[in-house]
């Protein structure tokens, strides 16, 4: 619409300009005396040669034609000018404004028709609330929303979730069940998580360690040079603490207790324990939060000097750069992840050890094992022991005679709020082996009394001893401050602190985080030269107690631990599979046909058979019989047999590992393990899927075949016949025995009576044999004439029965004289094989039974061609995987191998290990201690 107004005065202007134009030239012609003729400006205006000046000459005739080709007067010129321009002005407004009410009513019907468009929205005011019913709901949602808020704010996970359903007013019974299942369930996937994040970062760190061994010897065979392996000496630091992890894992349940000295950190929760231990180790290695628990298992911390500052678990062979920000973030990313994966079971802590070491340049040689924090309170999202657990954890490390106390108490806290301080006093009421320090004195020095201070560090205050106190400053409240910075905050506080004063008691050794570690060092290092000789004996003597058991118990064995046994164990497990794959091809075929008609044989008599020689003639029989055999392979048959091809192969391989049994060189101790092994890998192994459709495609070109090509298969389709028809002549016979009793001979032999029911059974069968016998090829069911003469004949003996009861004793009955029958027939066609071929089914010996029985023997020999070739060529492979993935897992769950490998045998075996490598590592530390004198 815009750009036709444009273009509409565009043009207005245009004709204003021309006129003016045409008026300057006609006034410029008449001073100049320039002169036309009539008819030549006629012939002009006309020629179309000059538009333009045919045009104006027009304009100049149009004034007065009597006067010709005179000029008008000036002043009229210019009149008739702004006439036009005035005319074509308001032509314009015209235009714009006839525009814009056009376009306002074409804007208003486009309008319009959005609106039609629209979808209703009255359904709203009625489902809406309105006036007050509006007021409450919206305040009711703003108060919902502050619930959530403090909840989410205040808890985390549980306390989260419940918090929540109680500001939502949930608390029916039924609502609580529901959120207690579905917090089960989320802790259970929690900890499946965190298994398969245990298992892959134990898979990483192999795949590294291999890694670097490919690496080394792609090394050495580039260099092509050779090179002897040394002997790398370790620290007395590192030696020690070899030793110590060893206890770490040893059953004191048999002996003795560790009484190894090292540091034990304990302390009230967010006292400081943790930022001491990292003020220490010069390095901030530890999770942190904000006021809840964060240690949940003891952390045992080796510090050893060495010229880099790194870190590193001991079961793992990262490094970690503590100079690097990434590595210290991963390091406590790390150290967070094992607490969390060392709790189970809904518990709170953990007493699983995670040790690492941390070396650098001037850090003290000792090592210090950082608890969790004592409790007074507990809260909703910890289990019901928490408090008992640390409480029991802190005591068993602190009652070890030989172990330094590193008593944290919290400076900026009343004294009298401590427990920690309770605790060590009765696991060390003389503080021969304590050393109490006072954190966050930076916050104590501004809200507590100096004195109060002072009596705190001489030992005044708490009734407990020590044989040392220090004071120290952890930090300023800031969570991104390094170690150089919190200990430069450390220097300069103790040097401007007004404790200092003349009349203090405090000395400049009792201060700064450095100071300390030099005092703990120092009185670590002392404790273990007074004491380990005496724990080294003691393990000696221990050592050979256990000998002499062994000894005396098992003289012909030789002390093999668990690990041991599981190797062996998984040796023959392994050599069982390949037997597995040597097995013949006969044996095989034997196995999977006979597991074959296992599976198959009871369709084929209720569903095809028996149906079909009941139907009452033989063109019938083969009509149904093809219909349900051709059913039968699209649908059930392929399934079938890959289920029975798997047991097949299973009960083989269970069959080889009891034949294992048997053997002379056969250790019992493996059977629990070995039965383990084959079931989980079992339960795991399936079959491949595309041998279903490829047994289907078998299967249906198998049974096409209607024609038995020579003597010897229909021989054996006769004897496969008869053979099945006996067996279920003897089930036949079994249930009939259960339903009319024992013969009278057996009832006589072994008195033995007749039951009421068994009586009437007999009454009734004696009927139904009267029938059978006048018509020996009588229909399966009974008529109701029959029923009803049956019936009948029963009440003049005085048994009563209905018709049910009646037809529940023909079936049995019924069945034993069709298969005798069908019995005779297989008799009957034994010699009848000439006969069919030459009549075929025109034959007077009716044998469609067994040309059926010889089908199914075909489709069974095909199928279990076909199974044997999938088993040697490709299950047993998948199988031996299995068992090889198997095994690999066990080997890595020591849970699961002392479960599996148990007994007096090998608690004893592993104990005498334990020991003998604790007293050697002992004996080898001694002797670099001596020599270090």
């Amino acid at each position: 619409m815009l750009r036709i107004y444009q273009n509409t005065y565009r043009r207005t202007a245009r004709k204003a300009v021309v006129y003016s134009t045409k008026v300057a030239c006609c006034n410029h012609s008449t001073l100049c005396g320039i002169t036309s003729h009539p008819r030549r400006s006629q012939d002009s205006g006309s020629s179309g040669s000059n538009g333009k000046h045919g045009r104006h000459e027009e304009f100049l005739l149009a004034g007065n034609p009597a006067r010709g080709w005179q000029m008008p007067p000036p002043s009229r010129g210019y009149g008739m000018l702004v006439v036009r321009i005035l005319r074509g002005a308001l032509k314009l407004r015209y235009i714009v404004l006839g525009g814009a009410i056009g376009g306002g009513v074409s804007l208003s019907k486009k309008y319009e028709d959005w609106k039609d468009g629209l979808p209703d929205f009255k359904w709203l005011e009625d489902a809406m609330p309105q006036g007050e019913r509006w007021s409450q709901f919206s305040r009711n949602l703003i108060e919902v929303g502050s619930l959530v808020k403090n909840a989410i704010d205040v808890a985390k996970d549980d306390l989260k979730a419940k918090t929540t359903v109680a500001a939502l007013g949930i608390t029916s019974d039924e609502s609580r069940k529901k959120y207690e299942k579905l917090q089960s369930q989320v802790e259970t996937l929690q900890t499946e998580i965190m298994n398969v994040q245990i298992k892959y970062q134990k898979e990483l760190e192999k795949m590294e360690k291999e890694n670097r061994e490919l690496r080394q010897q792609y090394l050495i065979l580039k260099t092509n040079k050779k090179t002897t392996a040394k002997k790398i000496k370790k620290s007395l630091i590192d030696m020690y603490s070899e030793v110590l992890d060893e206890l770490s894992g040893y059953d004191t349940g048999y002996t003795m207790a560790d009484h190894l000295p090292r540091v034990v950190v304990v302390g009230d929760q967010s006292s400081g324990k943790t930022s001491v231990l990292e003020s220490i180790a010069k390095a901030r290695i530890f999770p942190r939060g904000s006021g809840e628990m964060m240690t949940r298992a003891p952390v045992k911390v080796t510090l050893a000097e060495g010229p880099y500052h790194v870190a590193q678990f001991r079961d793992s062979d990262r490094e970690y750069d503590l100079t690097k920000e990434s590595d210290l973030q991963d390091l406590r990313r790390d150290v967070e992840f094992r607490m969390k994966a060392s709790v189970r079971g809904g518990k709170t802590v953990s007493n699983e050890v995670i040790a690492m070491t941390v070396k650098g340049p001037g850090l003290q040689r000792m090592v210090l094992v950082d608890l969790p924090g004592i409790i007074s309170t507990m809260t909703v999202d910890m289990a019901s022991d928490t408090k008992d657990s640390i409480h029991q954890m802190t005591k068993h490390y602190m009652s070890n005679p030989n172990a330094i106390i590193l008593c944290i108490q919290d400076g900026s806290v009343d004294a009298e709020r401590s427990n920690v301080t309770d605790l060590v006093m009765q696991c060390d009421p003389l503080g021969r082996r304590t050393i109490f320090v006072l954190t966050k004195v930076d916050l104590a020095e501004e809200l507590a009394d100096p004195d109060r201070i002072r009596k705190i560090l001489s030992g005044k205050l708490f009734p407990m001893k020590a044989l040392g106190y220090y004071a120290v400053v952890t930090g300023r409240g800031r969570k991104d401050d390094s170690i150089d910075a919190i200990r430069q905050y450390e220097e300069d506080f103790f040097k401007n602190s007004k404790l200092f004063h003349r009349r203090g008691v405090i000395m400049p050794h009792q201060v700064t985080s450095r100071n300390l570690s030099l005092a703990v060092s120092d009185r670590f290092w002392k404790m273990v030269r007074e004491t380990i000789e005496q724990q080294a004996d003691a393990f000696k003597a221990t050592r050979f107690n256990l000998e002499t058991e062994w000894k005396n118990n098992f003289p012909r064995l030789r002390e093999s631990g668990r690990d041991e046994l599981f190797d062996k164990a998984k040796g023959e497990i392994l050599d069982e599979v390949v037997t597995l794959s040597q097995i013949s091809a006969k044996k095989w075929d034997d196995a999977l046909n006979t597991k074959l008609w296992e599976k198959l044989s009871n369709y084929v008599f209720e569903t095809i058979y028996l149906p079909a020689a009941q139907s009452g003639s033989q063109n019938s029989f083969n009509t149904m019989v093809d219909i349900k055999l051709r059913q039968w392979a699209e649908q059930a048959l392929p399934a079938k047999s890959v289920e029975a091809g798997w047991e097949a192969l299973q009960q083989e391989f269970i069959s080889l590992m009891e034949r294992s049994k048997k053997a002379q060189d056969h250790d019992v101790i493996f059977d629990q393990l070995k039965s383990a092994v084959v079931d989980e890998a079992i339960r795991r192994h399936s079959w491949e899927d595309k041998a279903i459709d490829m047994l289907r495609v078998i299967q249906l070109n198998t049974l096409e075949d209607r024609f038995v090509h020579d003597k010897q298969e229909w021989d054996s389709a006769v004897k496969f016949l008869e053979t099945s028809v006996n067996a279920k002549l003897v089930q036949t016979e079994e249930t009939l025995a259960q339903m009319f009793g024992p013969g009278q001979m057996r009832r006589l032999t072994h008195w033995q009576y007749l039951t009421q029911d068994q009586q009437k059974r007999r009454s009734v069968k004696n009927e139904l044999d009267k029938i059978l016998k006048n018509d020996t090829k009588h229909l399966p069911t009974l008529t109701h004439d029959e029923l009803t003469t049956v019936r009948k004949n029963l009440q003049r003996d005085s048994v009563d029965v209905d018709t049910d009861y009646i037809r529940q004793t023909w079936f049995p009955v019924y069945r034993k004289h069709f298969l005798q029958q069908a019995l005779q027939r297989a008799k009957d066609c034994r010699k009848a094989y000439y006969l069919y071929t030459q009549q075929g089914a025109e034959c007077e010996i009716s044998c469609s039974d067994v040309v059926l029985f010889w089908r199914i023997q075909q489709v069974i020999k095909i199928t279990g061609n076909a199974l044997r070739q999938q088993v040697i060529n490709r299950e047993a492979r998948r199988l031996d995987k299995e068992i090889k993935a198997v095994l690999d897992e066990f080997s890595e769950d020591e849970e699961k191998k002392g479960y599996l490998l148990t007994g007096k045998r090998v608690l004893l075996a592993e104990e005498l290990i334990k020991v003998r490598q604790i007293q050697e590592k002992l004996e080898e530390f001694i002797n670099s201690l001596n020599q270090e004198k």
